[in-house]
């Protein structure tokens, strides 16, 4: 599998048609400088940043964002399997099988799930 960038800030912006100072505006900036930063990966959006961009280019964030999110995703489910392992060990009770439940279901769905991939 070929290897994500951090982000498609400006390949979708370019698609779009907008240049750094209008999707700037658009997010409630006053300079496309910070959409710049955003594109070179030199400063991170914020949760409301990545929200306007979503809705400002119609793509969901974790598309925008691939290579950031497969990392998360990676980090988050190899916690997922070591919380699993530690509360199979624990005492059984209704909430410990909930947990295990949700975490089984968080593993498993991600096997399955194809890989967006511009």
């Amino acid at each position: 599998m070929a290897k994500l960038l951090d982000n498609y800030l400006r390949t979708y912006r370019n698609r779009a048609g907008l240049s750094q100072d209008e999707l700037a505006f658009l997010l409630g900036c006053q300079h496309g400088t910070k959409v710049s930063r955003y594109e070179r990966r030199s400063r991170q959006p914020s949760l409301e940043a990545a929200m306007a961009y979503e809705i400002a280019l119609g793509t969901p964030v974790r598309e925008l964002f691939a290579g950031m999110y497969e990392k998360v995703e990676t980090v988050t489910l190899r916690r997922a399997r070591v919380l699993a392992r530690k509360l199979s060990t624990a005492t059984r009770t209704p909430q410990t099988a909930r947990k295990l439940e949700l975490l089984g279901r968080i593993t498993s769905e991600s096997a399955s799930e194809p890989a967006n991939v511009l």
